[in-house]
């Protein structure tokens, strides 16, 4: 079901207005720089200023992104290895500075909880040390978000979606809501719940952008500018996520932003580059790595192994598919029975989540310590995953760690903590393609003369299982997300192997036709739909074009609010007291502006006025009047058909009225109507009858998606 029920939640930016403010700004600077000869060199610094004020808030955001990002991984790193023990050296340090100096050795001074509490091992003193903590700081975590900043749940990625695209959610980008993710972001990662910190990553760096930006005048009046700037901090949110600068600018870029034009493209590289930098300076994890699973690989594939890659893209998109519809039934369920009970929820899920994660090997390490793990190329016979005789051992406990992960992930995500899905598919798909890789392995051992390994050269590594669990993580990260150009190229920043693009690309495509046949669009468009955000964008043609070709020509008539239905303002023939009692009724029903028509008989339409602007303008007013004597006092908006006002002059609110409105016709297709909107941006476009003059109604972006997601919630039934 397609929710529509949030819509009057948000407000509608009018990206055609705020161009118009923009440039109305950009002429007046000119006019004073070429009147004034006295000013010359003022004027110039302004400029100056003006153009590189720009730059610097994307480099305070990018610095400020990156060592945001490089807190939250050590904070993460220490409570993920607090769960385990402590180090007898220092509490603040967690096992791999405990052990620097004795990695590959039994470390005495990093002491498990049960010799720390009883000097001996006991075994269910460890396991149940881990389940105590690990609900503690998931409990912790859901406790802060619900009392402090409950839009800090989540990923944020929907709703970024929903911004990007042109709608405004009060307090999303924050400064209260940053802190309450970063610290909350750092218990649920370490609480071992099956999330990530990349898709919150995003959000946290957009609230960067906008808590710095909006200092700056430049971008407090102008939505567009301050949309390049959300732009390129998602980019760069993105990239210190994965280490992955051009990664995350092409991720921003397919997915996030619906309008991404080259100087936004530009900024958001910098941002980006910025950030990543930043990150590299802080050095978290003291690798010289900007996140744990950063890998190499010295080793070229095979064409046989294409048939292995078709596998692991199938998993990919099966995996993506069925994660996707089982998350949003789960999610369902949630607001339905738990919206209430969201603590005890994420309480009762990190007890279950731990108490069998610390069964299994796999699941019981850090995600980000497990990818390393798995990514990286065996170099001698030691360990579970490279000892040839432990294969066995190996491939039931990646397959029992795919399915518990894939379980712990379906009920997480959307939990009411900050949380994250690209590592934890990225895990997924990265054990399950280790798996495969050392059934891959195996099976040449077994039958080293099959035709199937021909190409295999004798007393050669033929097999790489790593390179699979890298091909795997990228799989499910595109099954779930639907992204496909920024996945290669964000695997490829982590490993560097050029080598192994076309794989790469073999196996997200199959994920990506596999993907798409289960569900339509990503886990980020589905929930948009099931939590009801208002998010219109150009895939919104096609869905058109689907009804279309299964019923009939949708038009704007169709879908548009009739004139019947619409507050309507006549040019002249209002007096105050009138146009406050409408001001007063559009306000409870969520109207923010209104048709300037020339009488409401002949209904000729002028212009658009905004609401906000009309009350702005009469509070003036009601500061010099008396309310009792000139509540009668007539408002004009435009000239009008009715006899001039002989006695008292009236409240002119002319220049108020927008006087080039976008006008369509009721015949035209709305598939024309929404690429207006996409690309354009305007508010509303009002609907005029076929001589261009009298109103018929008006259409505005809530009003194309409801009437949308009607249609659809009506054909699924």
């Amino acid at each position: 079901m397609k929710s529509t029920a949030r819509f009057d939640e948000f407000s509608t930016v009018d990206w055609m207005e705020d161009s118009a403010r923009e440039r109305t700004r950009q002429n007046k600077r000119l006019a004073t720089e070429m009147s004034s000869a006295a000013g010359t060199l003022s004027n110039r610094l302004c400029a100056l200023y003006d153009s590189l004020v720009s730059w610097l808030v994307l480099l305070v955001v990018g610095i400020l992104i990156g060592v945001n990002t490089a807190f939250i991984s050590i904070v993460t790193e220490w409570l993920s290895g607090l769960k385990l023990g402590m180090c007898a050296n220092g509490w603040w340090l967690n096992q791999k500075f405990c052990c620097w100096e004795e990695p590959d050795s039994g470390c005495a001074r990093w002491r498990g909880w049960d010799h720390a509490a009883f000097g001996t091992d006991l075994g269910f003193v460890r396991w149940l040390s881990y389940v105590f903590l690990g609900t503690a700081m998931a409990t912790c975590c859901a406790y802060l978000v619900k009392q402090y900043a409950p839009l800090a749940a989540g990923s944020g990625l929907p709703e970024i979606k929903a911004i990007l695209g042109g709608f405004v959610i009060k307090g999303f980008m924050g400064g209260w809501t940053l802190l309450m993710k970063s610290v909350g972001l750092a218990l649920a990662v370490a609480s071992g719940l099956s999330v990530g910190k990349e898709g919150p990553a995003v959000h946290m760096g957009c609230c960067v952008g906008n808590v710095v930006s909006r200092n700056f005048a430049k971008y407090r009046r102008s939505a567009a500018r301050q949309r390049e700037v959300v732009s390129a901090a998602a980019a760069a949110g993105v990239a210190v996520a994965f280490g992955a600068p051009i990664g995350g600018v092409l991720f921003s870029l397919e997915d996030l932003s619906s309008r991404f034009p080259r100087k936004t493209l530009w900024r958001s590289f910098f941002c980006a580059l910025i950030a990543t930098v930043s990150l590299q300076a802080m050095n978290p994890f003291w690798t010289g790595k900007l996140v744990m699973f950063q890998t190499t690989y010295d080793r070229d594939w095979r064409f046989f192994e294409t048939v292995f890659f078709v596998v692991i893209g199938a998993f990919g998109g099966v995996y993506g598919g069925l994660c996707i519809r089982f998350n949003l039934r789960v999610a369902a369920l949630r607001k339905r029975y738990l919206a209430n009970r969201v603590v005890q929820e994420v309480a009762v899920l990190a007890a279950v989540t731990t108490a069998v994660a610390y069964a299994n090997r796999f699941t019981k390490q850090d995600m980000g310590e497990l990818l390393g793990m798995l990514l990286q190329e065996c170099k001698d016979s030691s360990g579970v995953l490279c000892a040839p005789d432990r294969a066995n051992e190996a491939i039931w406990a990646l397959l029992w760690a795919t399915l518990i992960r894939i379980c712990g992930t379906v009920l997480a995500y959307g939990c009411r903590v900050p949380c994250g899905i690209f590592v934890p598919s990225m895990a997924i798909g990265a054990t399950f393609g280790r798996m495969l890789g050392a059934i891959a392995q195996e099976m040449h051992r077994a039958y080293p003369k099959w035709s199937l390994f021909s190409q295999c050269l004798p007393d050669t590594p033929c097999i790489t299982p790593a390179t699979y669990a890298f091909l795997g993580a990228a799989a499910a990260m595109c099954g779930v997300t639907k992204v496909t150009v920024a996945v290669v190229v964000i695997m490829y920043e982590l490993t560097g192997a050029l080598n192994f693009i076309v794989p790469t690309m073999i196996v997200v495509m199959v994920a990506r036709i596999i993907g798409d046949a289960i569900v339509d669009g990503g886990i980020s468009e589905q929930l948009i739909l099931l939590n009801g955000l208002p998010f219109l964008d150009e895939g919104e043609i096609e869905q058109i074009n689907e009804i279309s070709e299964a019923s009939m020509h949708v038009s704007v008539a169709a879908i548009m609010r009739s004139v019947d239905d619409v507050f309507v303002l006549p040019a002249v023939g209002l007096s105050l007291d009138e146009l406050s009692a409408i001001l007063a009724d559009s306000a409870r029903q969520g109207i923010r502006g209104f048709p300037v028509v020339d009488n409401l008989h002949d209904m000729r339409v002028i212009g658009y006025v905004l609401r906000e602007g009309i009350v702005r303008a009469l509070d003036t007013v009601h500061a010099g009047c008396d309310l009792e004597r000139d509540r009668e006092l007539p408002v004009v908006f435009g000239a009008g058909s009715l006899e001039e006002f002989r006695q008292r002059a009236p409240v002119n609110l002319t220049e108020l009225v927008s006087t080039s409105p976008v006008t369509v016709r009721p015949q035209l297709s709305a598939e024309t109507a929404v690429e207006i909107f996409c690309k354009l941006g305007p508010r509303v476009i009002l609907v005029t009858g076929e001589d261009g003059g009298y109103l018929m109604g008006l259409l505005t972006r809530k009003d194309v998606l409801r009437q949308l997601r009607a249609i659809h919630n009506n054909s699924d039934i």
